[in-house]
């Protein structure tokens, strides 16, 4: 690129990705990418290097290729690292993977390798936490600490060097494709996008890192290198409408936003049917799924990381009811919860279709009949409109933990319930005691827990959901239709005994897990956070 370098992106600004990108804090408008496509050198193989160098004695076949290792290392920085950095500004706008892999792709995956200047110094403070990858994050290039993590574990990299293999060539973006199998094959077909900003220095170094391997078609489309596991495939995926001209996918990933640094999309339905022949239970469940799509995003914010996802186009009937789920109600020494709602009437409808799914329903059924429960309308009655079930961090140490439910129900029939299902578990014990529950009915409710006291106590109700680490957590908890908690800070102690060292360090540093979701018609969504001390 000629000119001035641009300066640093102002932080915390979001650009309009309407409009031709300029540079905020310059006015600038980056020069366009005029360098002319370049078809692969005559010869038997795309990657031979003629001028460019000696060929490359190929290494030796591997079942996982370099390119998935950068997945794998990006999620242990980004997901078992816990780095954490602000996500409006990781996509800094132009060409994307989608817009040049190949329209039929069935699941696809985008990774981007540099984001802005401030946010590579968030991520690299906060990685330094984590003494799994401290080591890796000593520079300024997430690319190089990426490409080394990488190296560590895999030796045929062991000759490649970073600043004069792929430093001269790598570009920020990189995409993988799954696509249906090709003709005469069971095995899905592979094609993988890497941007790139000079096509020679590509061409020898994707061939010093996929020697031999499984990648050998290559060819170039806009600022890409398109890999393939044939030269054919290569050049026609080069040739193919984009992924991003496909109504679905478009609108899967405008209803996603920010697609963060790292996002993906899978046609279930498309994938469900290139699988073939299924058993006849599975081909049940699919069926729901025949036109589902599902698209998430990997993001990150001060204080946590964030997976959020949608599904489009299931089958799947929505919650008739939308009171929201009740964890924000619970005690403050809540150490862990989830809530559902709708879960009864969502029982009720699936329940002829879980049966025919289920070996050995019908005769679990008889069973239970015996003991005067009558299924589903039992289960449906106590499950109710909604259900929270909690362990609160108060008597973890004791013989038998403050385990509670809360089930917005009939309580009257819900207690005559819980009755015959202690007499059934009784009689199936063999003998050996069962646990003892104690109730507290109340308006419109019924309150089961392993003590009295906590029973009580839930029956009273809490103030979670005043609490910060709560409500970063759980965004959105009130009107969500299904949500989980997990104050790790509180349980740690448990986990982390007989730990020591890295793995000890690793695991303090997390404070919380929160997840919530809701549905409106066909389209779905959750997120699932990850905070960090």
């Amino acid at each position: 690129m000629s000119g001035q370098p641009l300066p640093p992106y102002p932080f915390n600004q979001d650009p309009d990705r309407t409009a031709p990108y300029r540079h905020p804090a310059s006015g600038q408008t980056p020069p366009p990418y005029t360098q002319p496509y370049a078809p692969p050198p005559a010869g038997p193989s795309p990657w031979q290097e003629g001028e460019l160098g000696p060929p490359v004695a190929p290494a030796r076949r591997r079942r996982r290729g370099w390119i998935l290792a950068v997945v794998a290392a990006v999620l242990v920085v980004l997901v078992g690292g816990g780095g954490v950095y602000a996500v409006s500004l990781l996509s800094g706008g132009g060409t994307q993977p989608e817009d040049v892999l190949p329209g039929d792709t069935l699941a696809y995956v985008r990774l981007d390798l540099d984001p802005a200047a401030n946010q590579k110094i968030a991520l690299f403070t906060l990685a330094r936490k984590f003494p799994a990858v401290r080591a890796s994050f000593s520079g300024d290039d997430p690319r190089r600490a990426l490409f080394e993590l990488m190296r560590e574990g895999d030796d045929d990299l062991a000759g490649v060097d970073y600043a004069r293999d792929v430093a001269p060539w790598i570009g920020e973006r990189i995409g993988f494709g799954l696509l249906p199998p090709p003709a005469g094959s069971d095995d899905p077909a592979v094609v993988v996008a890497v941007q790139v900003t000079d096509q020679a220095r590509a061409r020898a170094g994707l061939a010093r890192l996929n020697g031999g391997g499984e990648l050998a078609g290559l060819a170039f489309r806009d600022d890409y290198a398109l890999l393939a596991p044939t030269q054919q495939a290569a050049d026609a995926y080069a040739k193919a409408a984009p992924l991003s001209h496909e109504a679905d996918f478009a609108g899967d990933l405008s209803a996603l936003g920010e697609p963060g640094v790292l996002s993906f999309w899978a046609d279930l339905g498309g994938i469900a049917k290139a699988a073939g022949s299924m058993a006849p239970s599975e081909a049940q469940a699919l069926g729901m799924f025949g036109r589902a799509r599902f698209a998430g995003a990997l993001r990150f914010d001060g204080g946590y990381a964030e997976l959020t996802g949608i599904t489009r186009g299931a089958d799947v009937p929505a919650p008739p009811t939308a009171q929201g789920v009740r964890l924000g109600a619970l005690p403050a020494s809540t150490a862990g919860a989830f809530s559902v709602t709708g879960l009864g009437d969502i029982l009720a409808e699936q329940w002829p279709k879980l049966v025919k799914a289920t070996e050995g329903a019908t005769g679990f059924q008889e069973k239970a009949r015996s003991y005067g429960l009558d299924l589903p309308a039992d289960l449906v009655t106590l499950l109710g409109r909604d259900i929270t079930v909690a362990v609160d961090e108060q008597g973890l140490d004791g013989p038998v933990p403050n385990v509670g439910a809360v089930l917005t129900t009939d309580p009257a029939k819900a207690q005559e319930i819980v009755a015959k299902l202690e007499r059934f578990a009784a009689a199936e014990s063999g003998g050996a005691s069962t646990p003892q529950i104690f109730t507290v009915a109340g308006d419109g409710r019924l309150v089961l827990a392993s003590s009295q006291e906590y029973a009580d106590r839930l029956a009273k109700g809490g103030t979670l959901g005043d609490d910060e680490t709560f409500k970063t957590a759980v965004p959105g908890a009130d009107g969500a239709s299904a949500a989980l908690f997990v104050d790790l800070d509180k349980v740690e102690k448990y986990y982390l005994d007989g730990l020591g060292g890295e793995e000890r360090a690793n695991l303090q540093a997390l404070k919380a897990v929160g997840l919530s979701a809701r549905q409106s018609g066909d389209t779905a969504s959750f997120t699932l956070r990850v905070l960090v001390d």
